[in-house]
């Protein structure tokens, strides 16, 4: 019973101090409302005061497949649409990049050109504090499945046009510079191939002016043996010449010696010498050869005369007239004449018409990126709805409560400080503290 007493006291004690520290608030109530008025009339300047921050953000994914098949087909240039999201998001991040968009687009940052600063505090001022990168958690993810750019800015800025620009003028310098690659790349390939056909050409020249050569000095060669052998012809003719003359002297002397003027024989001969007065028809068969001289003294030496007078041995031999004819179709190589007279030698260089096709491929490849697709723009950046951060009524209402508890704190501690006043005041003095005559009387 004694505790629950004591613990009413303790409620009633508490319920007492509760009023009476509302008590002195009330007391103090110009106080409290002055301080909340104060609190009030500064954080509504501050709310006016307080410039206005918007936000605004682009969020960009890969493209399709098929949006980059013209480019992977050509076999020169390989970009995956995951490569591309890549190098978009590098170049949207590169410094070259923005400051570039910040240079060529100035009427967009006059906002950020503050007079005394140089262009590039300027933008640096822009790129930390204005322009962020957003990438997916790797995490959750093994490849860039999108990449966000957000902005902040303040009333006055066009961030919708400088984001949607900035995101623009990275593609576009992306594309530039794709395009720059593919061109390099397929005039390299270009001049690989025609080092190839330059070189099939040479060869084809060589091998051409190799057969050539060949030809004639084979030709060459065939005519020095035929002239040797019509040489050595003649002077076998002229020596079978000189010696058929000989040989014909010789019986010429013979003949004469046996009175053969005549072409005879043998037996004629023998008929002769035994007398005329019988008739006898006599038959000869003999299969030797018959001795030069019996052709008689007439006909030897008219072919004698016949073989000193003659002056070319070529007709005896069909030899030689052969070999003319094989010279005079040596005078002119007819292969080595045609193969000179080619005009469009191209046409005859063998296995290059894959050459050929490559080079006709790689001059169709369409070089202007102008209007390939990097990436899909999934979001682009739109007018805010409003501004970011706190409004200006809660500011207020904060500055309010904020006015309203300092004013209650003075408000207690004041009151405090006069009651302690007052409650000293009301104490008895002690008799040493009187004056001495009061003391004495």
């Amino acid at each position: 019973m004694s505790n629950l007493s004591d613990t009413r006291q303790i409620m009633a004690s508490d319920e007492v101090d509760l009023v009476a520290l509302f008590h002195n608030i009330w007391k103090q109530r110009f106080l409290v409302l002055g301080f909340t008025v104060f609190a009030g009339i500064t954080g509504l300047v501050f709310a006016l005061s307080m410039p206005k921050e918007y936000t605004v953000s682009s969020l960009l994914r890969p493209t399709a497949i098929n949006d980059l098949d013209a480019l992977n087909r050509s076999q020169v240039y390989t970009l995956p649409p995951t490569e591309a999201l890549n190098k978009v998001a590098a170049r949207l991040d590169s410094y070259e990049a923005r400051f570039g968009f910040f240079k060529s687009h100035p009427e967009l940052f006059e906002a950020f050109n503050k007079p005394g600063q140089t262009l590039e505090q300027g933008f640096e001022f822009f790129n930390l504090n204005s322009i962020s990168m957003v990438f997916p958690d790797p995490k959750k993810t093994e490849i860039s499945s999108y990449i966000g750019l957000d902005m902040r800015y303040l009333d006055g800025v066009d961030g919708v046009a400088i984001l949607n620009g900035f995101v623009d003028y990275a593609l576009a310098m992306e594309r530039q510079e794709i395009g720059a690659d593919l061109k390099v790349i397929v005039k390299n390939r270009l001049a690989e191939v025609q080092g190839k056909l330059s070189a099939a050409r040479s060869n084809y020249e060589t091998d051409k002016e190799s057969k050539i050569a060949q030809l004639l000095e084979n030709d060459n060669v065939r005519r020095a043996k035929l002239k040797d052998e019509i040489a050595g012809l003649r002077l076998q003719l002229d020596v079978i010449r000189t010696n058929r003359i000989a040989e014909l002297s010789e019986a010429i002397s013979i003949a004469k010696t046996m009175g053969i003027k005549y072409p005879s024989t043998p037996s004629s001969i023998s008929n002769a010498s035994t007398g005329g007065g019988r008739q006898i028809i006599s038959t000869e068969i003999n299969n030797q050869t018959m001795p030069l001289y019996f052709l008689g003294t007439d006909a030897l030496e008219a072919e004698r005369a016949m073989l000193r007078q003659r002056s070319d041995n070529d007709f005896v031999s069909e030899r030689i007239a052969e070999i003319g004819k094989e010279l005079k179709m040596l005078e002119v190589n007819r292969e080595a004449e045609v193969l000179n007279q080619r005009k469009n030698e191209d046409i005859f260089l063998q296995n290059i018409e894959p050459l050929r096709a490559e080079r006709a491929r790689l001059r169709n490849i369409n070089t202007d990126m102008s209007a390939l697709k990097l990436v899909s723009i999934d979001r682009r950046a739109q007018e805010p709805i409003g501004p970011m951060g706190v409004s200006k009524l809660t500011i207020f209402a904060f500055a309010l409560l904020v006015g309203l508890f300092l004013g209650s704190v003075v408000a207690l501690i004041r009151q405090f400080i006069l009651d302690r006043r007052i409650a000293l005041a009301d104490l008895p003095m002690p008799l040493s503290n009187l004056p001495r005559n009061i003391q004495g009387s």
